[in-house]
């Protein structure tokens, strides 16, 4: 009996954990899309965090020429006053203007020369022209213009540029100081020829002695390249970086004071101590967490923007890591620039960011993601509040210009106002800081400019990002409405009837859509392809049969509606076959919405009374943005515009009436985001398009 007990309770427990397991997993798989993105906010963080360079913050804001708004500030340890870099570069021009370079003097080339003067010496002054006691005295000049020569040795022709410059001449591994005045070259050897043997009173052998010297002499004192740099560079490394020291305590700067040149070498000297030494190992998890938390805050806000007022995004977990990618991107390379160089800041192109999540979901986000970015930058870069200001306008003017991106032009013109802005908020901090234009940094206008061009590269990026993450953009909906492309081209070959239909839904949607504000391009894109599911069946739609003969005279009404039904089923499969994007393939999933084939239920309900409305009802989904809305009105409207036989503005008007407001009655644009002042707008316009299509004129009383 306990065994029994034993094994009931162990196998209760079993299933009691495979149950406990089940729903785990079921919970888990029902919230996947939030773990997945709660895992994408943690990493992004991280790597946020990560790229930020290692250092604490200065708790002071303070800008050249702008009164010091804190309280008075005392020197909170004793640090050094760094100079500026003009400052140092001013030395290092000092000391390099007064170093001295090294030239060795080689002794071997010397004995060499003497040696071949000995040799020489008897050809030029033979036994046969001159006497025992003439060659003696000859040769003795001759040995007295060589030692003349290579007392201090010669040079090189290019050895030396300026023969007032002072030298250190390195001889027997000594070295001594010397004037370059009193190094000859090889062109000054007639020269002292003629001031030796003038002196000696032996001017008519001049010729005899030019000869003798002519391929003789060799330069013998050479630049020292090596030693020279190294006892530069030990000059160079005894420049002091710093000038003076600001002790403990001492008052920097009064509440309300200017921050001008001096106070703010000090105050530039302050943060930059205080942030090295605040980075300590024991500060570092505390810093680590205050940026975390910062930079949390800041993604959360783009989560909870995304949720509240983009919850199609939201849910759709591929476009919440487009956006988090971009962000990440541009922090990363806005933190590798500072890593580098803090002046090249400005060369990152962040225009880039609104731009682009302009162009693949709406102005507002863009615009919003963009600032987000900014904050996040403003707790790393140099002069944060210049920075933030300036990239904020940019990101303004990018979302005010930028338009119409498949147009060639408006990129370029886009770019030029965004340059042309930074460039104007550029120089209007200069002269709140210098009081004037002068000593503009040429480098930052530079900077913009190069700024700009790289901005253009947002044509290509998007393109690639159309491919990795599955997004359309403005231009490739331009070459999907390109009626010449395979799919259309095939659709009028299949169904000429739906492809006719289709240009007429186009044109309708397309002027409903710009009527109201809505993406015209993707409407008519959308309208273009939303019946590529005929195709498969072209006979079986009203608009592609050109005989009397109708198949659906030979099914039975449920069969009929199949068909019918399953055009946009065989549509879906048809645009993921040919690759068409999602936004495209909607269209296809929502033309209908959850309406019914009424025409066939109604045939099916006279064959029997008890009709199952599923078989008859399109599978949806509804409507869900303004554009979907449009085309399911603009779908209706021009197919059932085909049955009016004489029509009138009187009846148009109630037609389109009756039409819309059918959809509306059977709940079809709950969740598409528009309002009954747009539905009426998409109405006159629909009314219009007609009253065109059927040549309606005024009729005037006769």
């Amino acid at each position: 009996m306990g065994q029994k007990t034993f094994l009931s309770l162990y196998f209760l427990f079993l299933i009691l954990d495979i149950s406990f397991m089940r729903n785990f997993l079921e919970k888990l798989f029902k919230n996947q899309s939030r773990i997945y993105k709660f895992f994408l906010y943690l990493v992004t963080t991280a790597c946020i965090v990560f790229f930020f360079p290692k250092g604490g913050k200065f708790k002071y804001e303070f800008e050249k020429g702008k009164p010091w708004q804190y309280e008075n500030l005392y020197s909170p340890f004793d640090f050094s006053v760094k100079k500026s870099e003009p400052e140092l570069e001013k030395d290092q021009k000092k000391t390099r203007d007064a170093h001295l370079d090294y030239y060795r003097y080689d002794s071997d080339i010397q004995r060499e020369v003497y040696a071949e003067y000995d040799k020489k010496f008897p050809t030029i002054f033979s036994a046969d022209t001159y006497n025992e006691n003439q060659r003696i005295t000859l040769k003795q000049v001759g040995q007295e213009i060589l030692d003349s020569l290579y007392e201090n040795g010669i040079f090189k022709e290019t050895e030396v540029s300026s023969a007032d410059r002072q030298v250190y001449l390195v001889k027997n591994n000594e070295a001594e100081r010397r004037s370059a005045q009193n190094v000859y070259r090889v062109r000054d050897v007639n020269k002292v020829i003629q001031t030796v043997i003038q002196k000696r009173g032996l001017r008519s052998f001049g010729n005899q002695y030019e000869n003798l010297f002519f391929d003789l002499v060799k330069p013998n004192v050479f630049f020292d390249q090596a030693l020279s740099k190294k006892a530069l560079d030990d000059e160079l490394s005894k420049i002091s970086t710093t000038r003076g020291t600001v002790d403990e305590g001492k008052l920097i700067i009064a509440k309300g004071e200017v921050v001008q040149a001096d106070n703010l070498k000090v105050l530039e000297s302050l943060r930059s101590e205080f942030e090295s030494e605040l980075w300590t190992a024991k500060n570092y998890y505390f810093i680590l967490a205050g940026y975390t938390v910062l930079v949390a805050l800041v993604l959360i806000m783009l989560l909870l923007f995304l949720k509240k007022y983009r919850r199609s995004i939201y849910n759709n977990s591929t476009k919440v890591t487009f956006i988090f990618f971009n962000i990440l991107l541009m922090v990363f390379v806005t933190t590798l620039v500072l890593k580098y160089d803090e002046a090249y800041v400005f060369v990152v192109p962040l225009c880039i960011l609104p731009l682009i999540l302009k162009t693949f979901f709406d102005a507002r986000l863009g615009l919003f993601a963009h600032v987000l970015t900014i904050l996040i930058l403003g707790f790393v870069v140099p002069n944060s509040f210049e920075y933030i200001f300036l990239q904020i306008i940019a990101g303004i003017v990018t979302i005010l210009s930028v338009s119409e991106l498949y147009k060639r032009a408006n990129l370029f013109i886009s770019v030029g106002q965004i340059t042309l802005i930074y460039i104007i908020g550029y120089l209007a901090f200069h002269i709140i800081h210098e009081g004037n234009l002068d000593n503009i940094v040429w480098l930052t206008l530079g900077l913009f400019l190069l700024n700009g061009m790289i901005t253009l590269f947002a044509q290509p990026l998007i393109y690639i990002y159309e491919k990795l993450f599955g997004l359309v953009s403005d231009v490739s909906l331009l070459e999907l409405s390109d009626t010449n492309s395979k799919l259309l081209k095939e659709l009028s070959n299949k169904a000429p009837g739906t492809f006719h239909h289709s240009l007429q839904v186009a044109n309708l949607a397309e002027a409903a859509a710009n009527e109201i504000g809505a993406n015209a391009m993707l409407v008519r894109v959308g309208a273009l392809y939303h019946d590529i599911g005929k195709m498969n069946h072209p006979t079986y739609f009203t608009e592609n049969q050109i005989t009397n003969v109708n198949p659906h005279d030979e099914l039975s009404p449920k069969d009929s509606a199949k068909i019918i039904v399953n055009h946009v089923i065989d549509g879906i499969e048809i645009a993921r076959k040919n690759k068409l994007p999602d936004r495209v393939i909607d269209f296809i999933r929502s033309h209908h919405g959850t309406t019914m084939v009424y025409y066939f239920y109604k045939k099916q309900q006279e064959l029997e009374e008890d009709v199952d409305e599923a078989d008859f009802t399109y599978p949806g989904p509804i409507p869900f943005s303004k554009e979907t809305a449009i085309l399911m009105m603009a779908d209706s409207v021009e197919a059932a515009s085909k049955s009016l036989k004489n029509p009138t503005f009187l009846i148009i008007d109630e037609f389109v009436d009756k039409i819309i407001a059918g959809q509306m009655s059977a709940n079809q644009f709950l969740n598409a985001n528009i309002t009954f002042k747009e539905i009426e707008l998409i109405k006159k316009i629909f009314k219009q398009k007609l009253t065109n299509i059927y040549h309606l004129r005024v009729e005037y009383p006769e």
